[in-house]
């Protein structure tokens, strides 16, 4: 049985007894909530592993689609002005050749094209309106928004087309894809299971009032042991999963407090209603803002 069956069985496996469980709790309380959740998780790891492998086509699709989805919610989220606009007609371009070059797998060009080319040229377009007033402020807020939600994610598309590491067998690219998306939102729920039962001490409250130090510590502890137990889909070594797994749960915390503040800013408690139960995409993606780039360096360095 390969790695992916075996991810597959167990996440599946999951979903179905998170189902039986809200089916019973249905009973006593109500609990449309959790069942809108559950019924989303359905649908988007369907809709993931569905498209992830149909191979790095399906796989770069995927979240060149998410990138755009997100972008959009993200300038739906944020004040902005008319004059704004032509800029971000530039930035929603910018998003085509980021993820041709995750598909291409041309590195040199994927790593700069946005934190290079794309920052130098859209304060230039800026220019060329003769609107100086904002300009620091509206730049500032359009290249925030590419770095997040662009180009973080992107590094979940160029991951998918790496091929297998030296000595690492059938394990390369789609796999640590899998490894990667699954940890990051297992940390996400271990956060709140841990939280909601133990949680008493409050991380950053005027942020994230739900973060506390008992629910960080409990999905570190538990998303570091879920890295090691699902290692056979990675070419690390044990000590390197283990890191990779402290790894994901710090930065998917700080991912989830950064795009909270975002939503805090404008005054706003979800980004969008795209995803019954969860909210919009950045509710979603925000810890894999995060988690994408890092690990993804981590496993790039060590491995490549």
């Amino acid at each position: 049985m390969s790695p992916v069956t075996i991810l597959l069985l167990l996440v599946f496996a999951a979903l179905a007894f998170a189902t039986l469980i809200v089916r019973r709790m249905k009973r006593n309380r109500p609990v449309e909530e959790l069942e809108n959740r559950i019924r989303s998780w359905w649908i988007m790891a369907a809709l993931f592993f569905g498209l992830v492998l149909l191979g790095k086509g399906g796989a770069v699709a995927l979240f060149a689609v998410v990138s755009y989805l997100a972008v959009k919610e993200y300038f739906t989220m944020i004040p902005i002005r008319r004059v704004d606009r032509r800029i971000i007609f530039w930035a929603y371009l910018s998003i085509l050749p980021q993820y041709g070059w995750a598909y291409a797998g041309w590195y040199e060009m994927f790593i700069i094209w946005i934190p290079v080319y794309t920052f130098l040229l859209l304060p230039f377009r800026q220019v060329l309106t003769g609107e100086t007033k904002g300009f620091v402020e509206s730049t500032g807020k359009v290249q925030w928004g590419l770095m997040l939600f662009v180009f973080s994610i992107s590094h979940l598309a160029f991951l998918a087309t790496l091929p297998p590491a030296e000595g690492a067998g059938n394990v390369g690219g789609v796999e640590t894809l899998l490894y990667l998306v699954v940890l990051t939102e297992l940390n996400d729920i271990y956060q709140y299971l841990f939280g909601k039962r133990f949680g008493k001490r409050k991380i950053v409250p005027k942020v994230s009032p739900n973060k506390t130090v008992e629910g960080f510590l409990g999905a570190l502890t538990a998303t570091t042991a879920t890295a090691l137990a699902l290692t056979f889909l990675t070419p690390f070594t044990l000590p390197e999963a283990l890191m990779a797994g402290m790894l994901i749960a710090s930065a998917g915390f700080v991912g989830d407090v950064v795009v909270s503040m975002i939503k805090r800013d404008v005054g706003i408690k979800d980004s969008g209603t795209l995803i019954p139960g969860h909210g919009g995409i950045l509710d979603r993606i925000d810890s894999l803002t995060y988690t994408a780039p890092l690990f993804f360096h981590y496993l790039y360095y060590l491995h490549y």
